[in-house]
């Protein structure tokens, strides 16, 4: 069984980027769980524990997906949070996708949708929930104190979470294994599959 996921991978310049926002918000904020920036990724289908064989027709989907994609940029830009000010889940780092010109709207949303309908057609359950594309730069399981809130609103608004990551340009869709270990997770890409 292999614990799969398909995202884009990040760069070395978006790791850095985002090493230094988390090194700056884990300082007001350190009882939070921060990620690795070397191991964030752009997740667009979460899959689970798979066989050998669904393995496989994952692999044939995503690549059919990525065939009918084009290439496209983005920017990393904006924190947020999914959860209440006092108890947040995740704080997160947005993407801004740049239109390709290619295609109408969103490349990223559309990259979504092709790949969630392949994924059905082979079989897969994918998330129902509106896709929110993020990437989670910390976790947390219990309420804030006061001062954490304070701390976390004025990160949420200061000059840093407005600034814009350098612009990364996307040519394939990774299909990962995550393995997961005491010391954290190890990913790996499986299959690279390129756009059309």
């Amino acid at each position: 069984m292999t614990r799969t996921f398909i995202a884009l991978e990040l760069n070395e310049a978006l790791q850095r980027f985002l090493g230094e926002i988390i090194g700056h918000v884990s300082q007001e904020l350190p009882d939070l769980r921060w990620v690795d920036p070397s191991g964030i990724h752009l997740t667009l289908a979460f899959l689970g524990e798979l066989t050998d064989e669904q393995l496989d027709s994952v692999i044939a989907a995503t690549q059919v997906a990525a065939r009918q994609a084009v290439p496209f940029k983005y920017c990393l830009k904006g924190l947020g949070i999914f959860g209440s000010p006092h108890q947040p889940r995740v704080i997160w780092m947005g993407i801004e996708d740049l239109p390709s010109g290619q295609i109408y709207g969103s490349p990223l949303q559309q990259l979504h949708r092709v790949l969630t309908k392949e994924l059905e057609l082979h079989g897969f359950e994918v998330e129902k929930r509106p896709f929110s594309p993020h990437l989670t730069l910390a976790r947390n399981k219990r309420s804030l104190s006061l001062d954490e809130q304070q701390h976390l609103q004025r990160l949420l608004h200061s000059k840093q979470a407005g600034e814009s990551s350098p612009i990364y340009g996307v040519k394939h869709l990774c299909v990962m294994k995550s393995e997961l270990y005491r010391t954290g997770a190890k990913y790996t890409c499986l299959r690279e599959c390129s756009f059309s």
